[in-house]
């Protein structure tokens, strides 16, 4: 088919649940994305934050198309040896003892509610079925991901979504002392939230949370599927502010663009799960495995993640010094930022884009910048300096 009649080929084929420009994208290069009509943008959106190592990474490549010439998929009726692999490195470089697979963010909270309800249920009574999250937080879309999302245009078209969820203000401690009791079975949140705004959790905060979770023998959960593995600057988020939850959910970066999920948990709370509670056909094929396998080592390395750590306050500091007015906040950590202007965003990303430069929003008036995480400092510079010009022009 000729490029440009995918726009409208999509039109009638395709569910309307996307609003796409009218660029097709044909192949991708390191931190580059180039078009149809050979267009080049500088790609500071990485798949929403999936794209770690960038486009066509060649280690990346060869270990999936070595991986696809021996075994994809055979279930997870039967063992592999990709996915033990997988589970030993996240085990050992995290607080959790056990690992879940699925195959999307939201999947792995829907695993991770199911695992707190079953394991509040069996230990202590069905009454315990109290969930906590916050505002602007994001978890997903899918039934009960959808149930922890706080966004009205979200979740209202669906209702009624699952009960005894309730919503508190994000980062206000007293708030939280005051609603969790010992009828609360889990609280999630996102150490830094994402789409709703890029709002990073306190120190305090958290702790608090954790604080209030033990006193309560609640479930503290930590969905790091946007903020985790290496996005912050730090392997897993929460590291930063030495606070450890006893659910950590996983997805986007984690096989570099393939569709993976993980839910990561402690020992007891595995215990309260038996064979047959829960499952995915998909989840954990060895091609998968191994492609994140080939992400995970890279991210891990101190080095690489000092870099992003240095990368993203160089690129706050910059925003922060940007001549204009429009910008109200710069906020976020490592290579998430999130830049609140006075207006809506929607302008600005269509003029960075005539530029060669692809930005995403996080909410009306926040601009969301969330690069692959091999971006050199030259090439930041490259997509900060064009995104000055189209402020100062807004």
């Amino acid at each position: 088919m000729n490029p440009s009649e995918i726009p409208q080929a999509e039109a009638q084929l395709i569910v309307p649940t996307y609003s796409r420009p009218e660029m097709v994208f044909t192949h991708g290069e390191g931190v580059y994305l180039f078009d149809s009509e050979g267009k080049r943008y500088l790609d500071m959106v990485s798949g929403i934050a999936v794209a770690a190592l960038g486009h066509s990474d060649p280690e990346w490549a060869q270990a999936v198309a070595a991986q696809a010439g021996k075994l994809t998929h055979v279930s997870n009726l039967y063992h592999t040896t990709p996915h033990i692999e997988l589970a030993k490195r996240l085990v050992d470089s995290s607080f959790a003892d056990r690992v879940y697979y699925c195959n999307s963010g939201a999947e792995a909270n829907e695993a991770a509610l199911k695992f707190a309800r079953k394991w509040a249920g069996k230990y202590h009574g069905t009454k315990k079925k109290q969930v906590i999250a916050f505002e602007h937080g994001f978890h997903g879309r899918t039934y009960g991901a959808l149930s922890l999302t706080h966004k009205a245009k979200y979740r209202e078209p669906f209702a009624p979504l699952l009960p005894d969820i309730s919503f508190l203000p994000f980062n206000n401690i007293q708030a939280a002392q005051d609603a969790v009791d010992d009828n609360t079975c889990a609280v999630f949140v996102e150490p830094l939230q994402g789409e709703g705004g890029v709002n990073p959790a306190q120190g305090d905060f958290l702790r608090a949370l954790r604080e209030c979770c033990d006193a309560h023998n609640a479930i503290l959960v930590f969905d790091e599927v946007q903020c985790g593995l290496g996005r912050t600057g730090y392997l897993w988020a929460h590291e930063a502010h030495g606070v450890y939850p006893d659910i950590m959910t996983l997805a986007k970066p984690l096989a570099g663009g393939l569709p993976i999920g993980a839910t990561l948990v402690t020992e007891g709370i595995a215990q309260a799960m038996g064979v047959g509670d829960h499952g995915s056909t998909f989840a954990a094929g060895p091609l998968v495995c191994r492609a994140a396998q080939v992400v995970f080592d890279r991210i891990a390395q101190t080095e690489f993640l000092h870099d992003i750590r240095t990368k993203g306050e160089k690129a706050m500091r910059q925003l922060k010094e940007m001549p204009t007015n429009h910008i109200t906040e710069v906020r976020g950590a490592g290579l998430l930022i999130g830049i609140e202007l006075d207006q809506s965003v929607k302008p600005l990303i269509e003029a960075a884009r005539q530029q060669g430069l692809l930005v995403i929003n996080a909410g009306e008036n926040v601009l969301r910048i969330c690069p692959p995480l091999i971006i050199s400092e030259q090439e930041l510079e490259e997509g900060l300096g064009i995104l000055s010009e189209c402020i100062s022009n807004l």
